[in-house]
């Protein structure tokens, strides 16, 4: 069934004062509407294209008045056909209406990306134009619902074009308009959206359907009309306060229907439908009660969506009775809000004030609102490469979480609930001292999820800590708040900055036992004048410790380097009686029991492509093609440079051995053996002791690791436990 409006009884030249009156509006609002044509009327450009135009906007207003839609939003749909047809710029938009009403036009633009979703295989810049397109759905919802009118007036306007421009668009309305209009539960628009689709995919189909309601119409109108009379006067009887009425049927509903169930048409149950109106929920089942009282209703038929709604939050109790003459009659029963929701969807719940910001002011209703869109992917094709590259690059590389007032925020993948602070203000991550997920108290670590709900709790100083920039810890991930971090600490003062460099300096090398390091190096491999400024760089964020300490390994290994001993040892070693093939973990020019140790500054693991380097000392370094450590290295001394592969017994990792240092409590074993867990390590030894003098206790564990990286954040996480003194490497 497809509604009929006043425009539709006129001409392009209707006269909109007319037009207007018959819309039965507030005088503020007729006369508003009323400046907005006249504002359009000025514009200038061809006069046809401009009446077009207007007669577009017109039933655009018409379609979006009944959906409870603002007058900002009835306004904009008039400048918008305006701005797609070139006949008015944004800019001039913006100088005639403010930059609130600019906003809301572009993002009805920024929609014109939906079609994108048609093509299976989107390149990158489509990709990301789908995803601000999603990003301007969530932000306001008012620019959906004005691509919903276009689509309808669109599809009423190619009614006398050629047959392959009405099956493109209808089809491009059936995939993914009239799925969205579902999505949302707006009724009004999604029957209408789908019966004129199906009008045009298949026309005799339709008239077949349309012939048959048309021919027994009399009669059924006759039989319900008896029907409704008789089910009101019973309800008045019982004193269920409610209002009974015949409903239209939707010829797709129809066909879709007898496709699903391969009935035919007279077997139809739905036909012949009713639709009660209740007050109270209480009077749904009272009225439920009333109807299965008078006739046998068919159990198979009967639908409760009240106690159990519809993804798009759809509400209402379906029955099917055996009517007078052995006729089968729908019935649905609804409160009025139901069917406000019903009809109206997510407009029903976003009506925007004159003077606001056009913000829903619970976030609850955004929140559902973006998992209507995130569902409506699902549906928008049949296509499954489609569907999967949508999600893998607009949702799995973003999350979108929101604010207390119902903001949106668009964080990469991984971001913590300190990334989120740090994105609404830095003065807010600095004060940061807690945060609330969905209401529950949550650790800085906490990886936030699309959906979610944040709130930051705040102190009323700000004192960021130096752990936030270690990248072993967790507590960042973008490097917007760690830009953010290190430029606070850079302001900070510089003996405080020396002090604070220099403990964490030192306790860093302490675990790797590189406590002898000379860091004169490091100053000048940073172009920096002291070891005093190396460490207030340190303390201020400025320098990060991983590439100090990456530094001073490499540098370490490099010193006092006798080339010619090494390459006479290694060509003795080589002669030797060699071992059985692949016996070690890297072979050497197939040698497999050569000295050789992994490269700290690119540390590879197995199965990536490597290469070696000659040491003094310690054999063999391996490290990673294209490292650049390596590449400056054999710029110096490319005859150092030897051929290694991995050995059969790579996958065993390497041992090292830590201690733990704590005051002894109850439960520490189990913390320290939950953190190991956490991080899947691979415990080969652990021994504990307690000192009852000094109340202490001791943990020395044998692990198996595949990096420096693993090492690095065990021991950051141990240090973090509670009563632990020292976590270190022996």
């Amino acid at each position: 069934m497809v509604s009929v409006r006043h425009i539709h009884f006129g001409d392009a030249e209707h006269n909109v004062e007319q037009w207007l009156a018959q819309l039965h509006l507030s005088a503020e609002l007729s006369q508003q509407l009323q400046d907005t044509f006249a504002t359009c009327r000025m514009v200038s450009g061809d006069e046809a294209l401009k009446t077009a135009r207007l007669s577009r906007g017109r039933e655009m207003v018409e379609i979006l008045l009944p959906l409870n839609m603002d007058m900002e939003t009835l306004r904009a749909t008039l400048f918008y056909v305006f701005v797609d047809s070139g006949l008015l710029t944004l800019d001039a938009l913006e100088a005639q209406q403010g930059m609130a009403m600019r906003n809301l036009v572009q993002a009805v633009q920024v929609m014109g990306a939906i079609r994108t979703l048609r093509n299976a295989n989107p390149d990158g810049n489509q990709v990301d134009t789908i995803r601000k397109m999603l990003l301007a759905m969530v932000e306001d919802v008012r620019a959906v619902v004005i691509k919903l009118a276009e689509a309808v007036v669109l599809l009423r306007e190619v009614k006398t074009a050629d047959e392959e421009t009405r099956v493109i668009l209808a089809r491009e309305v059936r995939d993914i308009y009239a799925p969205l209009a579902n999505r949302l539960g707006i009724g009004q628009l999604k029957w209408e959206l789908e019966d004129l689709a199906f009008r045009y995919l298949h026309p005799d189909t339709y008239k077949q359907i349309a012939h048959w309601l048309d021919g027994k119409r009399i009669d059924r109108e006759q039989y319900m009309e008896q029907f409704v009379s008789s089910l009101q006067q019973h309800l008045d009887d019982e004193g269920i306060k409610a209002e009974v009425y015949g409903r239209p049927k939707h010829i797709y509903s129809i066909w879709r229907k007898m496709q699903k169930k391969n009935l035919a048409f007279d077997e139809l149950f739905d036909v012949r439908a009713v639709r009660i109106i209740a007050e109270r929920l209480q009077d749904c089942y009272a009225a439920l009660g009333a109807v299965h009282t008078l006739w046998r209703h068919l159990p198979n038929e009967f639908d409760d969506y009240v106690a159990t709604p519809k993804p798009n939050g759809y509400q209402s109790i379906h029955t099917v009775v055996m009517g007078p003459q052995g006729k089968t009659v729908e019935i649905q029963i609804r409160t009025r809000q139901m069917h406000d929701d019903a009809e109206l969807g997510v407009a029903a719940h976003w009506k925007y004030k004159e003077g606001s910001t056009g913000k829903s002011s619970g976030f609850e209703n955004k929140i559902n609102w973006l998992r209507k869109i995130l569902a409506w992917q699902e549906d928008v094709a049949e296509s499954g490469s489609l569907v999967e590259e949508v999600r893998s690059q607009v949702f799995e590389d973003r999350v979108y979480v929101f604010t207390p007032n119902g903001d949106v925020v668009d964080l990469p993948a991984g971001a913590t609930v300190l990334d989120f602070a740090y994105y609404i203000h830095s003065q807010v991550g600095h004060r940061c001292i807690g945060a609330k997920i969905d209401g529950r108290i949550s650790p800085f670590t906490t990886v936030v999820e699309t959906g979610q709900r944040v709130e930051i709790i705040t102190a009323k100083q700000p004192n960021p800590k130096r752990d936030w920039l270690n990248p072993n810890a967790g507590y960042i991930h973008t490097s917007r708040a760690r830009a953010k971090i290190h430029t606070w600490f850079k302001a900070q003062d510089r003996d405080k900055n020396l002090a604070a460099g220099r403990e964490i300096l030192d306790a860093e090398l302490n675990k790797l036992g590189l406590e002898q390091s000379d860091l004169a190096s490091a100053v000048e491999r940073f172009n920096l004048h002291s070891i005093d400024d190396l460490l207030a760089a340190i303390g201020g964020g400025d320098v990060r410790l991983t590439q100090v300490i990456n530094h001073i390994q490499s540098r370490s290994a490099r010193e006092n380097f006798d080339e010619q001993q090494a390459v006479e040892d290694l060509v003795a070693k080589q002669g030797l009686n060699r071992p059985k093939k692949n016996q070690g973990h890297v072979e050497v020019n197939g040698v497999g029991n050569l000295l050789t140790h992994i490269a700290n500054c690119c540390q590879p693991l197995p199965g990536d492509a490597i290469e070696g380097y000659i040491t003094q000392g310690r054999g063999v370094s391996v490290h990673r093609e294209g490292c650049e450590q390596l590449a400056n290295l054999l710029s110096q001394h490319p005859e150092r440079g030897v051929e290694v592969i991995w050995g059969e017994n790579y996958s065993g990792g390497y041992h090292v051995t830590l201690r733990v240092m704590a005051n002894d409590r109850s439960g520490l074993l189990r913390d320290v053996t939950t953190v190991l867990a956490n991080e899947k390590s691979n415990v080969l030894e652990m021994r504990s002791s307690s000192d009852t003098k000094q109340q202490t206790a001791t943990v020395e564990l044998k692990m198996e690791l595949y990096n420096m990286a693993s090492l690095s954040r065990i021991l950051s996480r141990l240090g973090q436990l509670s009563g632990v003194i020292e976590a270190r490497r022996l």
